[in-house]
């Protein structure tokens, strides 16, 4: 059992898929912090000085101990804009991509020149002419 683990993990697409989500998880960490210390804040500005992370309905009061029951859309709404931010990233990442191994792919599809032949090669080949002559 160990024995299959151990292939399993150190198959390619298993590693290659660890490296994704590490690097996946740092970038949502950039894009968040993009979102919101960057983008946001003027758009707050533009609104009126409006925060979107504390906008919410209060749906109960809060009473001594017990806390208020808020709908905090203003998260959903900071949420939406991360995604749509990290979702034109991954666009413009694949998009670049398939751009550069299309253009791999066409490369190595056109057939090199065909290589000049030798002196001999050229001999023979004007010999063979003549004789059919």
């Amino acid at each position: 059992m160990f024995k299959g683990f151990r292939e399993f993990i150190m198959r390619g697409s298993v590693l290659d898929l660890a490296v994704a989500v590490i690097i996946g998880g740092s970038f949502g960490g950039i894009v968040t912090s993009l979102v919101n210390d960057v983008i946001m804040p003027p758009i707050g500005l533009l609104l009126g000085g409006v925060d979107f992370t504390e906008l919410a309905i209060t749906l109960k009061a809060a009473k001594g101990e017990t806390p208020a029951v808020l709908l905090s859309w203003g998260k959903f709404i900071q949420t939406i804009v991360n995604f749509l931010i990290v979702a034109f990233a991954i666009f413009m990442i694949l998009k670049v991509y398939a751009k550069a191994t299309t253009k791999k792919q066409i490369e190595e599809a056109v057939p090199a020149a065909p290589a000049e032949p030798a002196e001999d090669i050229k001999l023979l080949m004007e010999i063979r002419d003549l004789l059919k002559k």
